[in-house]
């Protein structure tokens, strides 16, 4: 039987991929024994979050696009064996995994954001390994560096569990950090210097197949309409606010007061934004939340405007100005995304199924 070419292509991939040692890269990249992190070192109001995936490539790049986020490296944790090699743990003789570590600033984004984004990169009811990659060095964890860490790990774990997303029981451990080193410098930044060798590999894995089957509404556009079209369909107020950065009134605003369960979209594109769940009584008049439902549904910029220095949050497609999130608010982010209610539109949990949001019901329940 002749195989298709295609086939051929995949599995020369999968077998040059995570799991396998590139012996000429091997020899030419060393491990970086000054970027060892044991303990963890961060600069200024930096915190790091240590997290275990599979394949490491596949874990790094998601990070790197996220606003907030200062630095990502691909390592191994866990283990006891002092600077292993790639070679050495890709074997599964360690009590290593292939991990990454997420630099973050926290006043921009949290540890519970990083978690939310966590759960979206890979198949965390599979305690044999992830996709192609298997063995105990590619199987998911999340290595907490300290009790609050630990906590907001657990409850998220308890949430997805809970959500039914997944036909099967969440089996990522949570695990207190005691290790982790860097791996050679060849993998670092691996989807920057390889890209079309990351590309084939994450496809031939399984990885964004299943990714795009689990979290469909990720990979949704949401179109926004032409400035004729939306001068007719917002107000000016909306207008205003959504177009040209205005804020509206405090404590005179739709939504500052609205405890009803619900998800709030942006007015333009119906792009998913916030949850009641999320919602909290911050004080200042406008309508405030913990996090967005997700990451990537918004953008985070420095906004210098009136003489102060803020981080701006807008729609991804849409483009909308929202508002901003400030460092001061309540547990489990630490964040408070303050933002204006008529750059929102407040779809009440009755209506969410009816108008194509029924996937985010366990969000509010």
């Amino acid at each position: 039987m002749k195989v298709p070419l295609n086939i051929i292509f995949a599995l020369a991939i999968l077998a040059t991929a995570c799991s396998k040692t590139n012996t000429n890269q091997e020899k030419a990249g060393s491990v970086n024994k000054e970027m060892k992190t044991e303990p963890v070192s961060t600069s200024g109001n930096e915190e790091v979050a240590t997290l275990a995936g599979g394949c490491f490539w596949c874990m790094e790049a998601p990070f790197e696009k996220v606003t907030g986020v200062t630095k990502v490296i691909s390592g191994f944790a866990g283990g006891k064996e002092k600077n292993p090699t790639y070679k050495e743990v890709s074997s599964g003789k360690t009590g290593y995994r292939e991990s990454v570590q997420v630099y973050y600033d926290p006043e921009i984004i949290s540890y519970s954001e990083i978690i939310d984004i966590y759960w979206h990169q890979f198949d965390p009811t599979d305690a044999g390994g992830s996709f192609h990659d298997r063995g105990f060095q590619y199987t998911s964890a999340i290595f907490y560096h300290n009790d609050e860490q630990k906590e907001v790990a657990g409850e998220s774990k308890k949430e997805l569990d809970k959500s039914g997303i997944f036909d099967k029981p969440i089996v990522t451990k949570i695990i207190k950090f005691t290790t982790f080193y860097p791996a050679e410098d060849y993998h670092q930044d691996f989807y920057k210097k390889n890209p079309e060798r990351y590309h084939s590999y994450r496809k031939a894995s399984g990885r964004d197949e299943f990714i795009m089957n689990i979290w469909k509404d990720d990979n949704k556009m949401y179109k926004k309409p032409s400035d004729e079209v939306l001068k007719k369909k917002l107000t000016d107020l909306q207008y205003d606010v959504t177009q040209h950065s205005a804020t509206e009134r405090a404590f005179h605003n739709e939504y500052w007061d609205n405890h009803k369960a619900g998800i709030y979209v942006d007015v333009v594109t119906g792009e998913p934004l916030f949850s009641s769940r999320d919602k909290f009584e911050s004080g200042t008049g406008w309508p405030s939340f913990t996090k967005p439902i997700d990451e990537k549904y918004i953008v985070k910029k420095p906004d210098n405007s009136y003489g102060m220095l803020r981080v701006e949050v807008r729609s991804k497609d849409g483009n909308s100005h929202l508002g901003h999130v400030f460092d001061d608010g309540p547990a489990p982010t630490g964040l408070r995304y303050c933002m204006n209610s008529a750059a929102m539109r407040f779809i009440p949990k009755d209506k969410m199924k009816e108008e194509g949001y029924g996937d985010y019901l366990w969000l509010v329940e």
